[in-house]
């Protein structure tokens, strides 16, 4: 029957799926084992190659899982009254979450797939920020404290977006060794001058 086949290969690939994040987890894609994966699965090797050609496919999933999971905790937070500050520091409170969830190396290694044109779901020459919800959602952000007159008429929604996230990445990746409060402080003054640079005069 050609719907329990279906059926029967999306099971297989939640499983192997879910051994390669969890082996990621443990050692970090660079250093994941094909082998191991598939056996974890309980699948031939030849398994993990049909369903993700490449280990960057599996990561390239999970980035997407934590982007929708990311904007959905986001969203709901815009949609209550707030200002940039607040829109701003949920972003970084979710983006640590997130850091947190998958792991140091693992983040670093989405983060760095995410610019690389390696990345399986980017064609050669796109815009890499093209269908990135995380960067859709923070211009939205911008866009209405705009509207609310907290940032100055002229200013560009998209490179205040962009400006933001490409520093937020730096200082998580950068950071991590620090203190948890000198993290926090680091991050804070971020966020400051971030505001400083579109406050309304």
């Amino acid at each position: 029957m050609p719907r329990s086949r279906d059926a029967q290969r999306a099971q297989t690939r939640q499983r192997v799926y879910a051994a390669a994040v969890a082996e990621f987890r443990q050692v970090g894609m660079a250093a994941a084992d094909v082998g191991a994966i598939a056996k974890a699965a309980g699948v031939a090797r030849g398994t993990f190659y049909f369903h993700f050609p490449a280990k960057e496919h599996v990561l390239a999933e999970l980035e997407r899982h934590e982007e929708a999971r990311l904007v959905g905790q986001l969203a709901r937070y815009l949609a209550a009254p707030h200002d940039l500050q607040g829109a701003l520091g949920e972003v970084v409170r979710l983006m640590a979450v997130m850091e947190r969830r998958v792991g140091k190396t693992l983040f670093r290694e989405m983060l760095g797939l995410h610019f690389s044109p390696r990345r399986p779901d980017v064609l050669p020459g796109a815009d890499k920020w093209a269908d990135y919800p995380v960067m859709t959602t923070v211009v939205e952000a911008v866009e209405l404290a705009r509207a609310r007159g907290e940032v100055y008429e002229g200013a560009d929604a998209l490179r205040t977006a962009q400006f933001f996230l490409l520093g937020l990445y730096a200082v998580l990746i950068t950071s991590h060794e620090n203190s948890k409060a000198v993290r926090a402080e680091i991050l804070d003054n971020f966020v400051a001058t971030v505001l400083r640079s579109v406050e309304a005069r």
